[in-house]
Parts: structure tokens; sequence; C-alpha cells
């Protein structure tokens, strides 16, 4: 049987329900196609991309047109999954209108359920404008990612009495603005459920306890395909070690003249060799 598309109301039930909704990030149709098949409900194509696949070391470098081409992509490959777009680094801030074409791009293009802003109550008029406008917004706040030149890295975010009260109105006006959902990163685990209580909205957290609605560790920390990973995520698989045996069989079979063998020879049709060398001697 089909399974049922993931929609905002379906997030809205689930969350009524108190039932979780897994959710990963990647960034290519391969990925996509495998957590479709397990049953993951939210994918989030992250600016995360541009550290993970392209091998920076922040967010920033990932542009508009990389995202909306991998948001394709991950959309063919998962057809029933929830798909958030990453409205990346000068994206939506320049102007609102800007923000509008450009959040316009990932539903019009590739076919995304929502678009996600990172950012506190500065981006309240975005996230309104947006909503007018018609494209669902996924809200991100605590440790946001795009501002970490001015946060001081990767750190966790509302750890004093004063600066999670700061978060928890950050959320409310969030949620006011008319997101559909709030990411919330990087927040301890007594500030998360004081939010989950008080917030109507989805709640997708990561690294904020259990108390969210929809769990997430990104794909490749989830498969372990790197030795070090974010103190919240739990290592599920060691791809990486699988892979690297692969590509280490790989060589040894081709230097040691293993690989290709007769099995993987494609041949001439009986009695075509024979033609092809009289053709060769003809010439001659």
């Amino acid at each position: 049987m089909p399974r049922q598309k993931r929609t905002i109301q379906y997030l809205f039930e689930k969350k009524e329900k108190g039932e979780k909704m897994p959710r990963t990030a990647l960034y290519d149709y391969p990925m996509a196609v495998l957590a479709e098949l397990a049953g993951i409900d939210i994918i989030n194509v992250g600016d995360s991309i541009a550290m993970v696949t392209f091998g920076y070391n922040s967010t920033l470098p990932a542009n508009l047109d990389v995202m909306v081409e991998h948001a394709k992509a991950v959309r063919k490959g998962a057809p029933t999954a929830f798909i958030m777009g990453d409205m990346p680094f000068l994206s939506y801030q320049a102007s609102i209108p800007e923000a509008i074409r450009n959040a316009g791009r990932y539903l019009r293009e590739a076919d995304m359920d929502a678009v996600k802003v990172e950012g506190g109550t500065e981006v309240v008029p975005v996230i309104k404008a947006l909503t007018d406008a018609g494209i669902p917004v996924i809200a991100h706040t605590g440790l946001t990612p795009q501002s970490i030149k001015s946060i001081g890295g990767y750190k966790t975010q509302g750890r004093d009495a004063q600066a999670a009260l700061k978060l928890i109105h950050e959320v409310k006006a969030l949620e006011d603005a008319g997101a559909v959902a709030v990411v919330i990163e990087s927040v301890p685990s007594e500030v998360g459920k004081i939010i989950y209580e008080r917030t109507r909205i989805p709640i997708f957290g990561t690294g904020i306890g259990p108390y969210t609605d929809s769990p997430m560790i990104n794909a490749y920390d989830l498969l372990g395909f790197f030795d070090r990973v974010p103190r919240f995520a739990k290592r599920y698989a060691n791809v990486k070690e699988v892979i690297v045996d692969a590509f280490k069989n790989f060589v040894d079979d081709v230097v040691t003249g293993q690989y290709p063998g007769e099995e993987h020879c494609y041949h001439m049709i009986p009695g075509e060799e024979e033609k092809l060398y009289n053709l060769i001697e003809t010439q001659n």
C-alpha cells in the first residue's frame, strides 16, 4: 500500500496524537530513496550541505542555486516525505521581496513542502511576509549556524536563565508570525521542555532532548560517515568502514588483475569478431 503523503496537516495530526516523527537531513537522490524506504517522515535539505558535501567549515558558502538543485533531487527520491528547504545565507536578509522570490523557487522548482528560515525576532517580518504569500515556513532558532561568526562558534544556547527566557519569547514570536513549526537546535533539555509545553505548533528538536515532536540526526552522522559526531547524535551504522573496505578491495583487485574478470566483459555477436578482423585486413 502506498505511503501517505506527509503534509502540514499530517504534522499537526501527529502532534495532536503525541506521535513522534523521525527527521533527517540529506542532500541527494540515492540517500532520499533510502530514507523514503526506511519510513523517514521529514527531510531537511539543509545548508549544512556546504560542510557535509562540499567540505567547507560552515554553512555560509551554500547558495540558493545549489540548494534548489539538490532539493529537486531529494524530492524525486522521497515523493511522500515532508521536505523542507533551507533558505541559505543572504537569500532572505536583504529584503522581503527578495525573500519571497527566493523562497518561491523552492515551491515552484523543487516542490518543497516548506522553507526553513534561521533567526529570532529579527526574522518575524520575513516569516509573516512569506506566510502571507502562501509559502509555508519552518522557523529555526537556538543555535543558528548562519550566525556562527556573531555568536562565536557552535555553542549550546539558552544555558542561563536570561538567555533561556529570551529563547522562549522568540519561539512564541515565531509561532505568532505564522511559522508552521520551529526547529530548535542545541538547547538544554530543561528549556526544550518549557518551550514544548507552551507551543501549539510542532517542535522540531535538534539536540534539545526528548521534548520534541520530531527528533533529528543528520543522515551522514546517523550512518557513521564521520569519526566525530555532535553530542546529541547517535550513530546507527559504520558506513565509513564498509565503504573504505570496499574501496580497498577494489584497489587490490585492480592491482592484482582480478578486476575486471570475464564475468564483467561484454562480447560481440558470435561470428562478428572474425568479420571485424577480415575488414581490418582488407583495409590494410
